[in-house]
């Protein structure tokens, strides 16, 4: 989400799906709210951190987005739309805006939400001591984050409280896509006394969203119930019963057990079979989501272009796509994925040819494969299980190539939040966009020094696109600029994209309003159960 807004495409999600020991035996559960009406049952993992100026990740996405709020939300329409703030404007010059909040939003506990408490929310986020790793990404923007985030003062001199629902807002520049940023998480509203009262206050969070935290046992129950005091769409159901790692969420929902299963590319056939049970329940919505190899270009061999290029033509992302996720996904030539504004049809991706991959490394300063230093990739995972489709791109590296790669594990939360301290030659990886706008892929992901930027790619031309594009306010100039900067990037090799996801999920047929938007989040508050 985000980000950092890594999937966690290892070991985690397989855990999910078949729970084989990968995780240590949950603890006994508290007594499950009943199913009926008002009762949502959903299957969950976990999340790593429900501290939305720390949180960079799909899964603490999930949960963080149904307790807090922002000054704006993404619409139906994937268009910031008033949330707490219920207008803005924006001075002529685009650089400055004016925020006028709402005089009925309250926290979880009753207290009224006023401007300082965003003031107080982002300096917090952007404070050295919060080790914040989206505050530079999100909130960077804002005249004085800088400054913040370096530890020399502790206000941000961009962002004034003009009353106690009227807040000014400064940028370093006009920027397009400064209000879609503000419906990250980072941006979102926290309470001072709540923060300040303990270490992990986060885990009885006094949120301002639709729904508050009743119970969290960890690897066994996560239960949200409905904030009666929202002050916008007050939740239809009753409570939204998560449970955590409770078995294989096919058998869960064919069972009963649970309302909404995902789909793995494992029961792929028995969703599909019209003459089947669950072919009414499924559901197949697109995702702005890529995934990809990132290459750790400030270490051998991956300093040299013509290895980046090399290990991008010998991959079969087609027969990858067909063989091990049954179509299930779309072969990435790029990096934006289809429905983001500035998709590119006519992009020129390093197609697989793998005469051409030798060729490459002949060119390069290592002459042969010999010559290349020992490689390994760092992946999210527990217990050495490799999931098919890594274990399918190194078997073709060693078929295609001569290469040999290792893979490293890290538990995911490590590789989460610490991948940049941690990585090796190369790293796989997924982002799920934050908001629809192609600078939250191109510009947060390989900017020179972007926090995003894992492996260190540096180039002045694409930062220099980048710069053009970010402050040009004419949308088809500015995605023009764009798609010049994806085409660089992939010519340079800077990362080997492999997919575009989708979603599947089994929603049963007396649920109402369950539907993930293209980030991958369902907002459960549009939620209903009808009797059964």
């Amino acid at each position: 989400m985000k980000k950092i807004l890594y999937i966690i495409i290892s070991a985690v999600l397989l855990c999910s799906l078949f729970m084989a020991g990968c995780q240590p035996a949950p603890s006994p559960a508290p007594p499950i709210p009943s199913a009926g009406e008002g009762v949502l049952n959903l299957y969950g993992i976990d999340p790593h951190t429900l501290d939305p100026a720390v949180s960079g990740d799909a899964l603490s996405h999930e949960y963080i987005m149904q307790i807090f709020g922002g000054l704006v939300r993404l619409g139906d329409n994937l268009e910031p739309v008033p949330d707490i703030a219920q207008s803005w404007q924006v001075s002529e010059n685009g650089r400055t805006y004016t925020f006028y909040l709402r005089k009925d939003v309250r926290f979880h506990d009753g207290s009224e939400v006023k401007a300082q408490d965003f003031k107080y929310s982002w300096e917090r986020a952007c404070d050295p001591d919060t080790h914040s790793q989206t505050a530079a990404s999100y909130l960077g923007d804002i005249v004085g984050v800088e400054a913040v985030l370096a530890g020399e003062t502790a206000e941000i001199s961009g962002v004034r409280v003009i009353d106690d629902y009227t807040l000014e807002v400064t940028l370093d520049a006009p920027k397009s896509y400064f209000l879609a940023k503000m419906t990250y998480p980072t941006a979102f509203v926290v309470d001072r006394g709540n923060v300040t009262s303990g270490r992990e206050w986060w885990r009885q969070p006094n949120g301002t969203g639709p729904f508050r935290l009743q119970q969290w046992q960890e690897r066994s129950l996560f239960v949200l119930e409905r904030n009666e005091l929202y002050y916008g769409e007050v939740a239809r159901v009753d409570s939204v019963v998560f449970q955590l790692y409770s078995g294989v969420p096919m058998n869960l929902y064919e069972t009963g057990v649970i309302d909404v299963s995902g789909v793995s590319i494992y029961y792929i056939d028995r969703v599909t079979d019209e003459r089947g049970p669950f072919y009414q329940d499924l559901k197949i919505s697109p995702e702005l989501s890529f995934f990809y190899i990132g290459f750790n270009t400030m270490r051998p061999p991956f300093d040299d272009e013509n290895i980046r290029r090399a290990f991008c033509h010998a991959v079969n992302k087609d027969k990858l796509a067909s063989l091990v996720f049954r179509d299930m996904v779309q072969p990435a030539g790029g990096i934006l994925p289809p429905g983001m504004p500035g998709y590119n049809e006519g992009l020129a991706g390093l197609e697989y040819n793998v005469e051409l991959a030798r060729k490459l490394i002949s060119n390069s300063k290592y002459g042969d494969v010999s010559n290349l230093p020992p490689i390994t990739i760092t992946d999210s995972g527990y217990g050495g299980f490799i999931s098919s489709d890594l274990e399918a791109i190194i078997y073709e590296w060693r078929e295609n190539l001569g290469v040999e790669v290792e893979v490293r594990q890290l538990e995911p939360e490590r590789f989460l939040y610490h991948l940049s301290d941690e990585i090796d030659e190369m790293y796989f990886s997924g982002w799920i966009a934050d908001y629809p706008h192609p600078q939250d892929f191109l510009d947060i992901l390989f900017r020179s020094g972007a926090e995003n930027n894992n492996g260190g790619y540096s180039n002045p031309e694409v930062d220099a696109l980048l710069d053009r594009a970010n402050v040009e306010l004419d949308s088809e100039t500015s995605l023009a600029l764009y798609q010049q900067t994806e085409q660089k990037l992939v010519s340079d090799a800077a990362c080997l994209p492999l997919w575009f996801g989708q979603n599947y999920i089994l929603v049963k047929p007396y649920v109402s309003g369950y539907e993930l938007n293209p980030m991958g989040i369902a907002m459960l508050n549009r939620v209903s159960i009808e009797a059964h």
